[in-house]
């Protein structure tokens, strides 16, 4: 039987907490800003993303507990997003990521 390492091995919780193709570009955007709209991120976003997908992807970030979602209760719907705490700790980690995607897209170029 195989173990599950959730909870226990560091690297395995964060893949399983970053799963999905836009979580850390998500992340990224909301470390720029106190709090954004729905509507605003996907503007952001690149073209092929859906509206279900990034819908999925922001209740998933929401689950784990990356990223909060304020809603407003209001008509027009008003809903916000921003990084929770521990989503805020993963700023050094996105900039830690930058640095080493910039240093690999110049090596791509060689």
């Amino acid at each position: 039987m195989k173990k599950d390492l959730f909870g226990i091995c560091p690297y395995v919780t964060s893949q399983k907490v970053l799963a999905g193709k836009w979580s850390i570009l998500i992340l990224h955007l909301l470390s720029d800003k106190e709090s954004i709209r729905f509507n605003e991120l996907q503007r952001m976003m690149p073209e092929e993303m859906t509206h279900a997908t990034l819908s999925r992807q922001l209740k998933y970030l929401e689950q784990e507990g990356m990223i909060i979602r304020k809603d407003y209760g209001e008509i027009p719907p008003r809903v916000e997003y921003s990084l929770s705490g521990i989503g805020e700790k993963f700023r050094t980690v996105l900039d830690e990521l930058e640095k080493w995607g910039q240093e690999y897209i110049s090596n791509m170029k060689k």
